[in-house]
């Protein structure tokens, strides 16, 4: 074999393992967070959901509000219609949604789970964040992380604007509920945060956060953080609050932002209840009597916020309702409603947050049908799907 002969063949290797290298980044781009997505928000497979007539009007005629989904996570165009994840804007539109809490997701610990999460392991939302192209900032800063996810929704709206407003103030709420009474396909989106370690520890950081239009932070998520003890941490039940998370209460108190006390330890919960007189939800949750698993509170802390005025928002995924067809979600929402009242509950999906569902967002018509086969009133279903939310809303949010 000739020198030139070997130069050609090593030439061809290292074109063919260049090539082999572009393929390979070509799948972790474009092809990796798209086979994450499918892996973690899974919908079952299913007939459809038998929806009658009398259900489908009611439906049309509510206005439903759902306190949390994890959309934002994923970098897809919620513009278009796909086959993955739980919901999409056309989606949307099919199912009725009027309002909804986009949640910015920005820390998921590697075995991440419901009973004593460790929070200071490998993180796996800074390799999705890479593998989705996400602004380099954001890579190792989980404010930034945040940000980035706030600013994805800030776009849409603007590329969008017959089809989503963010909701910063009480005006701009009802400015999307007149809009929606015209029969404007409209949505109403409001920003919140999944976690207060979104701070960074730094209060200044809440500033910057309300500033680019967050309304609703969840003080922890699966695990503790600088402001406290969440309900699957490390440091248990018993542990509430720190220096740092009374300070950020005190901040949100001031700026008036709602307070999730969605994976929060009791003792947190509490704790922040103590320091408010403003209403509190839990965003997605829930109720231990009837699904006792380590993800729901104890009934006596969604009495209590109830009793403060506050709101539970039920889930759609089984660690919250055990049984996550319409028919056990409005199970769910049927003891939730003997435990606090009807004024008091609400719709938190969870859609899109890593959990399997039996339904997509397109599907709602099939949980008003499953309320209705529960026996509750047209307006008791009303106030659940949405009538409560907007309620709450109308309180919280500022005048503008």
């Amino acid at each position: 074999m000739t020198r030139s002969t070997r130069e050609a063949k090593v030439q061809i290797f290292l074109w063919g393992l260049a090539g082999l290298l572009v393929l390979a980044l070509a799948g972790f781009f474009v092809l990796g967070p798209a086979m994450v997505e499918r892996r973690m928000n899974p919908v079952a497979r299913h007939d459809p959901w038998p929806v009658s007539p009398r259900a489908r009007d009611l439906h049309a005629r509510m206005v439903i509000g759902d306190w949390h989904a994890d959309s934002l996570l994923w970098t897809r165009d919620l513009r278009r219609r796909v086959q993955r994840g739980h919901m999409d804007l056309p989606r949307m539109r099919d199912g009725n949604v009027a309002l909804q809490v986009f949640t910015t997701v920005t820390k998921s610990p590697a075995g991440q789970n419901s009973h004593r999460t460790d929070g200071t392991t490998r993180d796996n939302i800074t390799l999705l964040s890479i593998a989705q192209l996400r602004p380099p900032r954001s890579w190792f800063n989980l404010t930034e992380r945040a940000l980035a996810q706030a600013a994805a929704l800030h776009r849409l709206a603007r590329a969008a604007p017959e089809e989503v407003r963010v909701i910063r103030t009480r005006a701009d709420l009802e400015a999307v509920l007149a809009r929606r009474a015209q029969g404007a396909p409209l949505l109403g989106a409001i920003l919140g945060a999944e976690g207060g370690h979104a701070l960074a520890g730094d209060l200044a950081n809440l500033d910057r956060m309300y500033e680019a239009g967050f309304r609703l932070l969840g003080l922890t998520h699966f695990f503790d953080n600088e402001l406290g003890a969440s309900l699957h941490g490390r440091a248990g039940a018993e542990a509430g609050l720190t220096a740092f998370g009374r300070a950020t209460v005190a901040r949100m108190n001031e700026l008036g932002m709602i307070l999730d006390l969605a994976h929060a330890s009791p003792r947190l919960a509490r704790e922040v209840m103590a320091m408010t007189d403003a209403p509190v939800v839990i965003s997605h949750t829930g109720v231990h009597r009837l699904c006792p698993t380590p993800r729901n509170v104890p009934d006596t802390l969604l009495k209590e916020v109830a009793a403060r005025g506050g709101l539970i928002g039920i889930g759609y995924w089984a660690e919250a309702v055990c049984d996550p067809t319409p028919a056990g979600i409005a199970a769910s929402i049927v003891a939730a409603i003997d435990l606090v009242g009807a004024e008091h509950v609400a719709l938190g999906s969870d859609f899109d947050g890593a959990v399997g569902t039996t339904f997509d967002v397109s599907e709602l018509p099939a949980l008003t049908q499953a309320l209705m086969d529960a026996g509750l009133s047209d307006d008791t279903i009303a106030r659940v799907m949405g009538g409560n939310m907007v309620r709450f809303l109308r309180d919280a949010l500022p005048p503008g």
